[in-house]
């Protein structure tokens, strides 16, 4: 009997105080990130962001100098190439060690 009244209660409720009830009850059960904790992945999350821009803005740089040879304008010189490729290596290895250093500061 007790039963059957529950079940008549969750239907007449309206849904959107039902949905309300089940998010307040499942918000909860988070487990929240401490300060510290939420300082740390945003570190993480802006060193990531600024790396793979500086490493998208090389990538670009390098296709714009053979698109500018194979178009005709003014040829590419052997050392713009290079220069180029050591600038996307060193942002590269730049940001893994980054990365690194910020995980291991996490872990301790």
């Amino acid at each position: 009997m007790a039963k059957t009244k529950a079940i008549k209660k969750a239907r007449s409720e309206n849904a959107v105080i039902r949905y309300l009830r089940d998010t307040r009850a499942e918000l909860r059960k988070v487990r929240w990130p401490t300060r510290q904790e939420a300082w740390g992945l945003t570190r993480i999350v802006l060193v990531v962001t600024v790396a793979m821009a500086l490493f998208m803005g090389l990538l670009d740089y390098l296709f714009s100098l053979e698109l500018s040879g194979l178009v005709g304008k003014e040829p590419v010189t052997y050392t713009q190439h290079v220069i180029a490729i050591v600038i996307a290596i060193v942002a590269l290895l730049g940001s893994i060690a980054a990365f690194v250093i910020m995980n291991l500061r996490e872990s301790q």
